[in-house]
């Protein structure tokens, strides 16, 4: 599967739209991979104990995020980059879940992102509230960029 550079501009997009919404400072670093399924349930077995493949993993990296929903980067001196952590989505898994859906490949990129962002932030769904409360700040952020579930088209050209 190829990523495009409308892919890359969105997912990009989509990232410094949720950093802007939770307060991150501009030094806030996130990487992103793009894996295959069979990487990402490498990864899954090993971290979580889950031998499937997954669509989204997150490793927050920052001890000042970690189930707090909000970092607290006054914690840390501003010439320091803050490493939230790695957000990995497996391409193939989204396009399944893309032709589930009925929407658009980069739609659910773009969801996947925030969902991961997310859990970098300190945010979970293992409770019904909780739940909730992550799928209202997901629907949020690709909202203000125009991502709906109706409107699934890529933020960039």
């Amino acid at each position: 599967m190829t990523i495009t550079s409308a892919m890359e501009c969105m997912l990009n997009q989509v990232l410094n739209k949720a950093a802007e919404v939770y307060g991150l400072e501009p030094q806030a670093e996130v990487s992103v991979v793009l894996a295959d399924d069979e990487y990402i349930h490498q990864l899954n077995r090993q971290y979580r104990g889950k031998d499937k493949p997954t669509d989204v993993l997150s490793f927050a990296m920052n001890d000042h995020c970690k189930g707090t929903h909000e970092p607290d980067i006054n914690q840390i001196p501003a010439d320091i980059e803050i490493l939230l952590g790695d957000i990995i989505i497996s391409l193939e898994t989204a396009a399944r879940q893309a032709g589930e859906y009925g929407h658009s490949l980069e739609r659910e990129l773009a969801y996947l992102t925030v969902h991961g962002m997310l859990h970098l932030l300190g945010y979970d769904h293992e409770e019904a509230e909780e739940q909730q409360e992550m799928r209202r700040e997901e629907e949020h952020v690709l909202s203000l960029l125009g991502i709906t579930r109706e409107q699934s088209l890529p933020v960039c050209k």
